[in-house]
């Protein structure tokens, strides 16, 4: 039951694995946060002080909470410290390999009963479960960039998964303030079948002329009445992310309508990523 999880493992310290950290630990949850590397960890501690300090100036925190957040959130470069954690998300790099190795140092190292959760957008559960002993533990929990701000997740259900493991999750979700949708194990799930087809289109709309950047980001905006733009989403999520995401759906499900397009693997190649590296559609 989600009630006897006390203590949070979160793997990956980027803007999903502290954004996970941060919700865990202001939702009452003992917290550690591991990579590689302890700049890594400190920049993501900067930056969830700086999240939590937005919120105390919205009112929307107390000052004493912000504090409490922060020492229930603690950080290591040792995937060891995770040997007693209840329930571990993993937030790396999308890489199918990757991840099937963490999960399988994982196994051997988390407590029998520990559940593994995956932010993965887009990669099988199943796969993920079958690098494990314990595939009925082995859950897909996709949060939603930014994770403080945003309330959805979604749960995938791989082969194996229990339902003792989707209801752990459920509870979990509850207790973040989430509001979590189940999604079966399939490329992309729901957010991302649907979401990177529609970017996709967009960028072979600016490839072929059919509109400028602005004018495709203004119909969508103005005419769909979507918060912003799919270009300007994609510069956000990051083109390479997009673009590792098309070929999980387009391998996934060997459509032709995912292949990605020619100018985003372009921009890719180039290591125009988008807001993170300060060139993508548009200029940061």
């Amino acid at each position: 039951m989600s009630s006897e999880i006390k203590s949070i493992g979160v793997i990956g310290a980027g803007t999903m694995g502290h954004g996970i950290a941060q919700v865990f630990a202001h939702a009452g949850f003992s917290v550690r946060l591991v990579d590689v590397a302890q700049p890594l960890l400190d920049h993501a501690r900067r930056s969830v002080e700086k999240s939590l300090e937005k919120l105390v100036q919205k009112g929307t925190m107390a000052a004493a909470d912000r504090e409490a957040t922060l020492h229930r959130l603690s950080t290591t470069t040792s995937l060891d410290q995770l040997s007693t954690a209840d329930f571990v998300v993993e937030a790396i790099v999308e890489n199918l390999e990757a991840k099937s190795a963490l999960f399988t140092s994982l196994d051997a190292l988390v407590k029998a009963e520990a559940i593994l959760a995956s932010n993965t957008s887009s990669i099988s559960i199943t796969r993920l479960g079958a690098a494990t002993k314990r595939p009925d533990k082995v859950i897909g929990m996709h949060f939603m960039n930014p994770v403080p701000l945003m309330t959805l997740v979604e749960l995938i259900r791989g082969q194996a998964t229990s339902n003792d493991s989707i209801r752990v999750a459920t509870e979990l979700c509850v207790k973040l303030g989430k509001k979590s949708v189940e999604a079966a194990d399939y490329p992309g799930f729901i957010a991302n079948r649907i979401l990177m087809p529609m970017i996709n289109e967009a960028i072979y709309a600016l490839m072929e002329g059919v509109g400028t950047k602005e004018g495709i980001d203004t119909v969508m905006k103005l005419g769909m009445n979507h918060p912003m733009g799919p270009l300007t989403l994609a510069d956000f999520i990051g083109l390479d992310v997009c673009l590792a995401i098309l070929e999980v759906l387009h391998d996934g499900l060997g459509d032709p309508k995912y292949r990605p397009c020619p100018l985003l693997r372009r921009m890719v190649a180039a290591g125009h990523l988008g807001r993170k590296s300060g060139q993508g559609f548009y200029s940061y």
